[in-house]
């Protein structure tokens, strides 16, 4: 296609990948994964400096990615797309993070120099984010239903639960590094998942 001479021998591989991935293939999701996993988990590490938030914020790239997979254009490379998601999540992850650790007594300064008091019931959802999230939570729920039972528990405490890797460690009996293990595992599952049951859910 003349369309697509722009783009790099392995950028047309990733386009040919994203296109079976669309037809139902699962395969191509792990395949694309596989390919730019370790990429984007090294720049969420350099972005948030906390290797836990790195490897959920990875996760939630390619989930938020092949979700959108359809949005997808050739114009530009998938690397770059996929790049560009995953730096736009993390960057409101950070934004967040750091609405939530500035301190409500001093509030923020404005750019005119005005204050801005930091009213903690502002941050509660309004209704219809709150309506998004339980259909989110009711996705997630269901997909994680699906899951083979040892990765089941691990997600549910981990998400659910909302347990530390160390929570889950001595509550599992299980070794520190098979709980981050096991559970990025089940993380890859949920991923490759999210669009073939996204519409039958």
């Amino acid at each position: 296609m003349v369309e697509n001479e722009h783009l790099s021998d392995k950028a047309k591989q990733d386009l040919t990948l994203v296109e079976d991935a669309l037809n139902g293939n699962q395969l191509a999701y792990a395949t694309l994964m596989e390919r730019y996993r370790d990429s984007i988990y090294f720049m969420m590490v350099k972005m948030v400096k906390n290797p836990d938030d790195a490897d959920d914020l990875t996760i939630e790239a390619f989930g938020k990615a092949f979700s959108r997979l359809d949005q997808y254009s050739p114009s530009f490379a998938f690397s770059t797309w996929l790049f560009k998601i995953a730096s736009n999540n993390c960057i409101d992850f950070i934004r967040k993070k750091r609405i939530q650790l500035t301190s409500m007594d001093a509030g923020i300064t404005m750019n005119d120099g005005e204050k801005m008091r930091i009213d903690a019931r502002s941050v509660s959802p309004n209704p219809e984010e709150t309506i998004i999230q339980g259909q989110r939570v009711v996705h997630m729920r269901l997909l994680v239903s699906k899951l083979k039972p040892k990765y089941r528990e691990l997600v549910e405490k981990r998400y659910f639960e909302e347990l530390s890797y160390e929570e889950i460690s001595d509550q599992m009996n299980l070794p520190l590094g098979t709980v981050k293990a096991q559970l990025f595992r089940a993380r890859d599952f949920l991923a490759t998942m999210m669009e073939k049951t996204k519409d039958t859910i």
